[in-house]
């Protein structure tokens, strides 16, 4: 089956939390949390390197509303229920339909962290993946040192599968980095 023709949940609820689809005109509240996590986000993350103005985080929000719609990838943001606060953001990257495979991925504002919002989050992503979108692996890959990062997937249960050694250059180029590869099946 073509995966445009799927019916795929555009919001999904938590205990906490409501993850949905990025809509036109969440670029601001996205943007914001973007700089007030510059410190911990740009060491990782190619977006953040370059502190994305507002209208460059609109565009890149309204691009991945139509990738989900494409099912290219599958992006939530993530908000307090009670709220409406933005948290963070996660979804599906990578993904092949013919397995069906995905490959999660996510960072949260600094000043939500420590709370286990995205391992709530990444928890449900994973259930949703395997149940719902019938997937026969899920896995999430992080640089070996982002220790914050490889912690969620060891909370949740997945099985760190190996170490892939100088896979990848630093978000600033400058060093070869090691990539930790989780799974789930």
């Amino acid at each position: 089956m073509n995966p445009v023709l799927m019916d795929i949940s555009t919001e999904i609820e938590t205990e906490r939390l409501r993850l949905r689809m990025p809509q036109p005109g969440d670029g601001a509240k996205v943007n914001a949390a973007i700089k007030a996590s510059l410190p911990e986000l740009q060491p990782c993350l190619g977006f953040a390197r370059s502190n994305p103005s507002v209208d460059d985080t609109e565009t890149n929000t309204r691009e991945a509303h139509a990738k989900f719609l494409t099912r290219e990838s599958l992006r939530y943001l993530v908000f307090l229920k009670e709220t409406n606060e933005f948290v963070g953001s996660t979804g599906f990257h990578n993904i092949d339909w013919t397995i069906p495979k995905f490959e999660i991925g996510y960072w949260i504002d600094s000043r939500m962290s420590g709370k286990g919002y995205m391992v709530e989050a990444v928890g449900k992503l994973t259930e949703f993946a395997l149940t719902e979108l019938k997937g026969k692996r899920v896995e999430i890959r992080c640089e070996s040192t982002n220790n914050k990062s490889k912690a969620i997937p060891e909370r949740l249960g997945y099985e760190l599968e190996g170490i892939l050694r100088n896979e990848d250059l630093s978000v600033d180029g400058e060093r070869l980095t090691d990539t930790c590869v989780y799974g789930k099946i």
